[in-house]
């Protein structure tokens, strides 16, 4: 299990619709924090006739965050990993012609609705962007197309769109899930006192993706859609959905308010239990013939053999979001 610690960066994933004109003067005056990573859309949340519109507007809102960026006496401000998600590939084509000078501060693209018929052209124009750029340019492909649904298809969908993205595995920071449109098809929606996990066609889809994928590369949770509530129940919910995630798999979570991205960072902390155990996995001796033994607390079992990959992610997360 080969384990790439940038993969893991993403953490929160705050998505923003490309229309909002405002979005550069909030990533500048630090009102999302700074700690989380910027989704910029162009997809859902935008209407078909106001795609030009966006377009647009994303690209006054790149070039203001790269000129304060390169510009001398700048104000310092938190930059986020930028993430442009397109609508399909010929948009990607499109906008990254237009944003070859913004390029500097894009950390890569979205791909939603990743599936069979879409991956080559999406595949073959990130592996061109790559070549063209002195640094890399990642992809986050979205797992979320109505195939993917189809229970009688699902495997043999599942296990080519792995093949595809194997292909450009170097460029994949994060495998995705589309949440909302898996409800969508099962006309479900989950409240906040509920996770996604109760709704059981969609929990056994999550579990087929991430049997798929979650070995080799970090696969997200899906969406929580509450914000506010009368007093702040929407907060224990999304706690109670990112400890299902993280049990389950699921690294980093979808947000689509700044007031998550504060709950999310806090579930993806280690717990200082985990870290210390993680510690004596990584440091048993196979020269003094013991690769077993009790936990810091003396509450369970360590063993170096069947708790290394466990034990190196959590060193992982425990670098970049603390211990509490």
């Amino acid at each position: 299990m080969e384990l790439r610690k940038e993969c893991y960066e993403v953490g929160a994933l705050l998505y923003c619709p490309a229309l909002n004109a405002k979005l550069a003067d909030a990533v500048m005056m630090n009102r999302f924090g700074k700690q989380y990573s910027l989704a910029i859309c162009l997809e859902d949340t935008i209407g078909d006739e106001s795609v030009e519109k966006a377009e647009k507007q994303l690209l006054e809102t790149l070039t203001k965050i790269t000129d304060a960026t390169t510009k001398k006496g700048k104000k310092e401000f938190f930059l986020p990993k930028i993430f442009i998600r397109v609508r399909e590939p010929e948009q990607l084509q499109r906008i990254y012609g237009m944003l070859k000078d913004q390029m500097e501060v894009i950390y890569g693209f979205i791909f939603p609705k990743y599936t069979i018929s879409n991956a080559p052209l999406y595949n073959k124009m990130i592996v061109q962007m790559n070549k063209a750029q002195q640094r890399k340019i990642y992809m986050m492909p979205i797992l979320e197309s109505a195939d993917i649904v189809d229970y009688a298809c699902r495997r043999s969908i599942l296990l080519n769109i792995k093949k595809m993205i194997d292909d450009v595995k170097e460029y994949v920071l994060n495998v995705r899930v589309g949440g909302n449109d898996f409800c969508n098809e099962f006309a479900a929606r989950r409240h906040y006192d509920e996770s996604i996990y109760d709704i059981i066609p969609i929990a056994n889809l999550l579990s087929d993706i991430l049997t798929v994928f979650s070995r080799e590369y970090v696969v997200s949770g899906p969406v929580w859609e509450f914000f506010s509530s009368d007093n702040n129940e929407w907060k224990d919910g999304l706690r109670k959905e990112c400890e299902l995630d993280k049990l389950n798999g699921f690294v980093g979570k979808t947000v689509i308010h700044p007031k998550q991205i504060k709950v999310v960072n806090e579930a993806l902390m280690v717990s200082k239990k985990d870290y210390e155990d993680a510690k004596l996995i990584l440091g048993f001796d196979a020269k003094k013939g013991l690769l077993v033994g009790k936990s810091n607390g003396g509450e369970r079992m360590n063993e170096a053999r069947t708790h290394k990959n466990w034990a190196s992610k959590i060193m992982i997360l425990a670098e970049i979001f603390g211990v509490n």
